[in-house]
């Protein structure tokens, strides 16, 4: 497997940073959780390990392909873009790396009437967890009432290979 390609937006999660975003996830075992932009699987391997049902949402091609050798059958791998993704059905939480690029449609998407997301710990770019964790926020109105947003510890750049350019934070959403 070739390594990061900026070209993409690409920026892999050190391995540590990843066990430390599952195990402040609370994920239990036999949970249905999403990992978009999966990448190489540094989230999925910890969210298996936490007895974890994963759907691992990843657009490229070759490292969809490399998630389906490393998991096998342990998880379901959905090559596409997590715009477009159908949301499971059956309550389900989401531990991702998100894809800067998409924060907002995906956020929006997540946050949906009718979505049973019941809880998501994503590491965004620092400045998107500010806005989407503000009660001013536009989308806020929306969904409130259902989804209660705070920021979590920041992401340091050295936490990714190669690291970003900007500043990244957890964002977490919880259903109330």
């Amino acid at each position: 497997m070739a390594g990061p390609r900026p070209r993409w937006g690409w920026h892999e999660l050190d391995p540590a940073w990843a066990r430390r975003l599952v195990a402040t996830a609370s994920i239990r075992k036999g949970d249905l959780v999403l990992d978009i932009g999966a990448g190489n699987g540094a989230l999925t391997a910890p969210l298996l390990a936490a007895g974890a049902r994963v759907i691992a949402v990843e657009l490229h091609p070759s490292r969809a392909r490399h998630l389906v050798r490393a998991f096998g059958s342990q998880v379901t791998v959905v090559e596409q873009d997590a715009r477009d993704l159908r949301l499971p059905t059956r309550p389900f939480a989401v531990v991702a790396s998100v894809p800067y690029a998409v924060t907002s449609p995906l956020l929006r998407r997540l946050t949906q009437r009718g979505s049973r997301l019941t809880s998501a710990h994503l590491i965004v770019q620092a400045q998107a967890a500010a806005r989407w964790a503000s009660p001013s926020a536009p989308a806020a109105s929306r969904w409130s009432r259902t989804f209660q947003t705070s920021v979590g510890p920041v992401v340091p750049r050295r936490a990714f290979n190669p690291p970003p350019r900007v500043d990244s934070r957890v964002l977490v959403i919880e259903r109330r």
